[in-house]
């Protein structure tokens, strides 16, 4: 079945934040609008919906009011210290951070509070970096947590869509999945695919493939928003950079399965440069998800700065790649031992105050919006009821209350064959030897004792120290660590007007592209780190860059 062909100004692929703010903007500017992806509507904001909502703002008034002392000089010395451009592609990704930079000191914020988003007033301390000044990290606590999480950053910009939609300048079109972009005298000119069948899949779940119809959508402007590959393992490993050395043979999954980077073989047969491919962001510790949505379903630990970090053979990892410090520098260090997971070993008391978990769906209280939960949940003695329910239930945390009891449990756990008990051993009553004293030589420790100068740290973020093995700390913990895909860093080559460019380095008229088919804009704009908060930035910026031009 072949459908009449359709027809708007301008055409968005994919639903995702970057897609819906580009979408809003378009109609905002009086265009009609048809807004396609291939999963059921239930999925409207991607993505986006299960994120943690974190945002990277420079000066903002909750860092002020945390005492934090930032400016946009400072941002940029981090940025440029993190991303690390090295490429005579990385030109456009360059503008594009100068750019977003000054949307994140400027008017980001304020944008953002006209639709309603409201911010955690406890700024976070995200990607710590612990180099020189000059490299990667980020100095000062930027990581601003929208109030509602992912869904709350979605939803004014899914409302000024479905308003628009209640209005007949909308068109929502689920199950329908791009294979080619129509190219007519060499201008974009809309998109031809296939319908699937109706699902009645929940959110995040995977859909049918079956395919009942095709259609085919003409448009003035055509957008492509359509994620990345964090969902295709395949395409995950095709693209593995030589300097993060071997793939994983195991790997958790941290996005939804439709996350396949299905649009890129069309972007690029439609003559789209697609660079930086070999660029991306994945986390080194996943859990498996004790209660699964989408296939091999990890989530993310958040991590404070506590626990001991050791190898899958129990060595510890060097300075400074301790929690929450160089994301990428740790998976690259990891890669290099030759196995597909690591170990926390800490304590109980450390759970408690630092163990937070990334997702919507793991943080009820701020994604509800309830105030008493969360000072329950986050001020209360004990773990957050999702942690809680992963020390329960979830097949990589070990709970013991001696060491030899956990050690024990450690090495006849999948994995733990690998590891040297004795050394595992040391490394725990060495760490523990070097608490008597507000004097170390040990560095993880004194940076710890150092963060609880941030008050935000020291209210939620930061154990007081203490020894492992103190009996009030106790009981001891293991959590069993896994590679967690996330993020592509490359994508469609963008100028800063989101249009994207062909091989000749010209605008392909017609065709645009937004959010991390982009690589958050121009093609990589973080290069080859990321400072976190900056994905659903980007995802904001590009959007907005690309629906504003699409609508011009």
């Amino acid at each position: 079945m072949t459908n009449t062909p359709l027809s708007a100004d301008v055409l968005v692929i994919g639903w995702g934040l970057a897609g819906l703010v580009a979408a809003s903007e378009a109609v905002d500017a009086g265009r009609r609008v048809i807004l396609i992806d291939q999963e059921p509507r239930t999925n409207l904001g991607g993505q986006a919906w299960w994120s943690f909502g974190g945002l990277f703002l420079i000066d903002s008034p909750e860092q002020r009011r945390m005492g934090i002392k930032d400016s946009l000089d400072l941002a940029t010395q981090d940025w440029w210290g993190t991303a690390s451009f090295d490429r005579p592609e990385d030109h456009w990704p360059r503008r594009w951070a100068e750019e977003y930079l000054q949307f994140a000191a400027g008017e980001k914020r304020a944008w953002l509070r006209q639709r309603g988003v409201g911010f955690f007033p406890v700024v976070g301390w995200a990607e710590r970096g612990g180099y020189g000044a000059l490299g990667p990290g980020n100095s000062v606590p930027r990581f601003h947590i929208t109030w509602g999480t992912g869904p709350g950053i979605v939803a004014p910009f899914a409302a000024t869509v479905e308003q628009g939609e209640r209005e007949g300048r909308v068109t929502i079109l689920p199950r329908h999945r791009v294979t080619e972009l129509i190219t007519t005298d060499g201008t974009i000119t809309g998109a031809r695919g296939t319908i699937l069948e109706s699902s009645p899949a929940r959110r995040g779940v995977e859909s049918s493939r079956h395919v009942i119809g095709d259609f085919e959508i003409r448009a003035a402007a055509t957008i492509v928003s359509s994620g990345g590959i964090g969902g295709n393992h395949d395409l995950v490993r095709a693209a593995w950079p030589a300097s993060l050395g071997t793939p994983p043979e195991h790997m958790l999954t941290g996005v939804p399965a439709y996350v396949d980077g299905s649009m890129q073989a069309v972007s690029d047969a439609a003559g789209a440069r697609l660079v930086n491919s070999d660029r991306m962001w994945h986390y080194v510790e996943g859990i498996t998800n004790w209660d699964p949505v989408w296939p091999s379903h990890g989530i993310r630990i958040l991590p404070g700065p506590s626990s001991l970090w050791l190898d899958a053979t129990g060595r510890r990892l060097p300075t400074p790649l301790f929690p929450g410090f160089d994301t990428l520098g740790t998976l690259a260090h990891l890669r290099s031992t030759g196995y597909d997971h690591s170990w926390f070993v800490t304590s109980r008391q450390i759970v408690e105050k630092e163990f937070a978990l990334s997702g919507s769906e793991q943080n009820p209280d701020l994604t509800g919006k309830d105030i008493g939960l969360l000072v329950k949940s986050r001020l209360a003695k004990g773990p957050t009821g999702p942690v809680q329910a992963f020390l329960d239930e979830g097949e990589d945390f070990i709970v013991e209350n001696d060491l030899e009891s956990l050690l024990e449990q450690m090495q006849r756990h999948p994995g733990g064959e690998s590891l040297d008990i004795d050394h595992v051993r040391r490394e725990v009553v060495a760490r523990d030897l070097e608490m008597a004293n507000g004097f170390t030589k040990d560095a993880q420790i004194g940076m710890l004792r150092s963060m609880r100068g941030y008050r935000g740290d020291r209210l939620i973020r930061t154990a007081a120290p203490h020894r492992l093995q103190d009996p009030d700390a106790g009981p001891l913990v293991a959590v069993k660590l896994h590679v967690l895909t996330r993020k592509s860093l490359g994508g469609i080559n963008t100028d800063l007007d989101g249009r994207a460019l062909g091989v000749d380095g010209e605008p392909i008229p017609g065709l645009y592209a937004a959010g991390e088919a982009s690589g958050f804009g121009g093609g990589g704009m973080h290069g080859y780190r990321a400072l976190e908060g900056t994905f659903l930035g980007g995802c904001l910026f590009s959007g907005r860059q690309a629906g504003r031009a699409a609508a011009r």
